[in-house]
């Protein structure tokens, strides 16, 4: 069940001035972090998974939908989740993974350049067709010495 824990309210992400993901496109749950750390490790939750509504978000555009999706690991319900368990405070967890987020949406939000599709010129084909001949004279000259 995802809701926040006491004493912690969850706010608005500010992305830019203009993007805002509402808090309720967001939900979080803590459990306990894995690795070292003795009693506290197994004492508090401290990890944080934060997930984000991708498909039901009003504040992105499809596009940015898309291009969160192929940045973004997606849960079985299609859900962006971030987890952090980088500190060993609970809050400070969830104001890293709220980075996390705010972070892969903002490089979501460049639009990608389009690629063009390049040849090369008539003159650069020719000189590298003249230089595999030359190298490949250079080669036939090579061969078997009889005595």
């Amino acid at each position: 069940m995802m809701r926040p824990a006491a004493g912690a309210a969850m706010t608005d992400l500010f992305i830019t001035p203009k993007i805002v993901i509402p808090a309720s496109e967001l939900a979080w749950s803590a459990t306990r972090s894995g690795g070292p750390g003795g009693q506290n490790v197994n004492k508090v939750s401290t990890k944080v998974d934060l997930r984000f509504d991708l498909a039901g978000s009003t504040a992105l555009s499809d596009e940015t939908k898309a291009r969160v999706a192929q940045l973004a690991r997606l849960d079985a319900d299609g859900r962006v989740l971030i987890t952090s368990e980088r500190t060993r405070s609970q809050p400070q967890n969830l104001e890293d993974a709220r980075e996390k987020l705010r972070e892969l949406i903002q490089r979501a939000l460049v639009v990608p350049k389009r690629r063009r599709p390049t040849k090369p010129s008539k003159g650069a084909q020719r000189r590298r067709l003249e230089s595999k001949t030359r190298q490949s004279a250079k080669k036939a000259t090579r061969g078997r010495v009889d005595w």
